[in-house]
């Protein structure tokens, strides 16, 4: 069973709302407008502290009850994070340690392999669940290449592995869509997303393929990558392609 706290991912996809400033003020907002599970960026709120980033979590679970994943991302890979690794990743395993801390944590592929499998171990020893990420801004890498990083992410002890991606063709989003509901098949929790304008329906379609997580922003001016949708309105297409 993968679970991020309360939330079953084998019984329904989650929407997930990407809290990336007013942290307190958005994250009421987004469990309004209906998001299952709320996405902490450190690196975006600025937040460098483990003594702030454990005060906003309690903040934000005590105000809204909903799950939440924290990840503080690299600059490699989209984020705002201008610090030293260990800091980073100290700073999750710190937040790891905390009896009400973060339901999930989203390491990425690509950070070093020593500071990734500290903050993977300490997140197991807690029986927290595992997101192992990689991002593509430039373009969908071939097929085979997919589902090289997906098993990668995997055998680097990924409960759900995250592989978001820039398609430039429609058969791009396909071959996405086609390793989505391989792994699926394969009784393995994969995240997918093609982004920019090419791939935005795969915010509400890849989740029918097998995507667990489909990420949204609270407003449609205000989004943490290319081509995420409101909450409110994904969850609303999603209901209606039932």
């Amino acid at each position: 069973m993968t679970q991020i706290g309360s939330f079953d991912l084998e019984k329904k996809t989650a929407v997930v709302a990407v809290i990336l400033e007013k942290p307190l003020e958005n994250s009421k907002k987004a469990a309004e407008k209906g998001a299952d599970i709320l996405e902490i960026r450190l690196d975006l709120l600025g937040i460098r502290t483990p003594e702030r980033a454990a005060e906003v979590i309690r903040e934000i679970k005590a105000e809204t009850g909903i799950p939440i994943i924290v990840t503080s991302r690299s600059g490699a890979e989209g984020g705002k994070w201008d610090g030293k690794e260990e800091d980073r990743t100290g700073l999750l395993i710190n937040l790891l340690s905390l009896k009400d801390g973060p339901d999930a944590i989203d390491i990425e592929l690509s950070a070093g392999m020593k500071e990734r499998n500290r903050v993977i171990k300490a997140a197991k020893d807690r029986e927290t669940a595992v997101i192992v990420s990689s991002h593509d801004f430039l373009k969908t890498p071939p097929l085979q290449n997919m589902r090289t990083i997906i098993e990668e992410m995997f055998l680097a002890g990924a409960d759900i592995a995250k592989l978001a991606v820039m398609p430039l063709s429609v058969g791009d989003t396909l071959n996405l869509l086609r390793i989505t509901l391989d792994f699926k098949d394969a009784g393995k929790s994969v995240c997918t997303i093609a982004m920019g304008s090419q791939g935005k329906h795969t915010r509400v379609i890849a989740p029918f393929y097998g995507s667990v997580l489909t990420y949204a922003s609270i407003e449609s001016n205000a989004s943490a990558a290319p081509g995420q949708l409101p909450v409110d309105e994904v969850k609303k297409i999603m209901e209606m392609l039932k």
